[in-house]
């Protein structure tokens, strides 16, 4: 019988480890009394099993529990549920890893356009991809139209709303994404390099379905969601039906509210949910990151996964331009770079500072 092979990082005494796993494994799949199931099938096949119990610090363990693929079937909202439904709730637990069996994992598409889709989509077959994001809230759609074009003047391969931008009064959705896909489009004709504009869906499952039917409409190709403030499952059926053929860049806000070792959440999940470039919080940014969270993240989004396309991986939260070697050198070729407010800071240098971040990603891959 095929199982579910989880891994959980337990904060706990030794001598409570043991009933703390057996703890988890029945939380996880029956949740109730063992004592009280007479059915053998269940007990043998439903209850979850205790796979492993490793040292992982003082006072933390590793914890592998083997939970029945059959509890899941092909639902990406009860693989969540199975995997950190009710343990999600234990401050001390926290959700490391997970191996999905082969038929299960089949049922998920991952990204739909990949590394090698978002490189054709930008005309850059080698070198590093760059994202410049348009700030702050507030400004109207003309403003962040004219940053757009400005952007796309210093030859980013891709302008992205910033994920706090939504159908507000200053900028409403229609109007911005009109206004920001004609600013791409006016550069590209001026530049002959290709620039993509992903406007920010953000939204009931409704709404999201309206914004993407209204930015195919204008000839936008790629989006930027946050898949965390979606919700996976809700996510993962925007990608299969209503974003069909178009790139999407998933954002990390929201991710924080749980306890889903980041590699985990953003290299495996989120590609295996769809996303085609993972942006995350760098190391040495505005967050807490450490430097090995963010490589292994990194190497998590691009290995090899079955019949899974790689995803992109985007370090952002807080860049420099004097990082931008040390990023490429971190990171390799396969990377987008996501710079916001360090561009933005530039004010009427905001051209040949982008500029230079092109040349310097150009420099880096010859």
């Amino acid at each position: 019988m095929e199982r579910i092979e989880v891994t959980y990082a337990v904060t706990v005494e030794a001598s409570a480890i043991e009933a703390k796993a057996q703890a988890i494994a029945v939380e996880q799949s029956v949740e109730m009394p063992v004592g009280a199931i007479a059915d053998r099938r269940i007990l043998d096949e439903v209850v979850g099993q205790v796979r492993s119990i490793e040292p992982a610090g003082p006072g933390r363990f590793h914890v592998g529990i083997g939970l029945a693929a059959s509890t899941v079937g092909t639902d990406p909202t009860q693989l969540l549920n199975m995997i950190f439904g009710n343990v999600s709730m234990q401050d001390d637990v926290e959700l490391v890893d997970v191996v999905l069996p082969p038929a299960l994992l089949g049922s998920f598409p991952g990204p739909a356009q990949g590394v090698a889709g978002l490189r054709h989509l930008v005309g850059a077959p080698e070198r590093a991809l760059t994202c410049a994001v348009l700030k702050p809230q507030g400004s109207s759609s003309a403003e962040l139209a004219d940053l757009c074009h400005r952007f796309a003047l210093g030859g980013v391969d891709l302008v992205k709303d910033d994920h706090g931008l939504a159908d507000q009064d200053a900028a409403p959705f229609a109007e911005r994404v009109a206004a920001c896909q004609a600013a791409v489009v006016r550069a590209t004709a001026e530049t002959g390099r290709p620039t993509r504009y992903a406007p920010s869906l953000v939204g009931t499952p409704r709404q999201l379905s309206r914004q993407v039917a209204m930015a195919r409409d204008l000839g936008v190709e790629v989006v930027l969601v946050a898949p965390m403030l979606v919700g996976l499952p809700a996510f993962t059926d925007l990608v299969r039906e209503d974003l069909r053929g178009m790139a999407v860049l998933g954002h990390p806000s929201f991710s924080g509210a749980t306890r889903i070792d980041p590699p985990l959440l953003f290299g495996r999940l989120m590609r295996l949910y769809g996303t085609d470039a993972v942006i995350f919080p760098n190391h040495g940014g505005r967050f807490a990151w450490t430097r090995e969270q963010c490589e292994r993240l990194a190497e998590e989004a691009r290995r090899p996964w079955a019949h899974l396309r790689p995803a992109l991986p985007g370090p952002a939260g807080g860049m420099t331009l004097e990082r931008v070697p040390e990023l490429l050198d971190t990171y390799g070729t396969d990377t987008v770079l996501v710079l916001g407010g360090t561009l933005l800071a530039t004010g009427d240098g905001l051209v040949e500072a982008t500029r230079q971040v092109t040349r310097l990603v150009a420099e880096h891959a010859t």
